[in-house]
């Protein structure tokens, strides 16, 4: 059994940046997927970034790219979503989750098995 605990969150200013961090417990992180999805009020989760197991893919969603960048440390057991350049439309609580071991990468949030509880961001204007 895999948990994760997301960190990081918090209330920032439009243009500033925040590191949010995702600990997993379990011994199979390493070589387990692993991705971030965030959710906003009113609207549906949606797909941030992703990480392959060994740190090489990473994929973006096209609304974030050049400007979060998602990063993981196996002998920490953690994954990392950098957030540069924010914005107010990415004001949302972003969730941490992996995928089984040696399965490749996805962007659909159905695909994950294991999800942390979230951490807000809030980007004011």
């Amino acid at each position: 059994q895999v948990q994760l605990v997301e960190s990081g969150g918090g209330l920032v200013q439009a243009g500033g940046s925040l590191r949010l961090s995702c600990a997993a417990s379990g011994r199979t992180f390493s070589t387990a997927p692993m991705g971030w999805f965030r959710q906003a009020p009113g609207k549906e989760r949606e797909f941030v970034a992703d990480i392959s197991s060994t740190g090489v893919l990473t994929d973006y969603t096209d609304s974030v790219k050049g400007r979060f960048t998602i990063s993981r440390d196996n002998a920490k057991k953690t994954v990392y979503l950098q957030l540069n350049i924010l914005k107010p439309e990415d004001t949302a609580v972003y969730y941490c989750a992996g995928r089984g071991s040696y399965t490749t990468t996805s962007r659909a949030a159905r695909d994950y098995v294991y999800w942390g509880q979230g951490t807000q961001v809030t980007v004011s204007s």
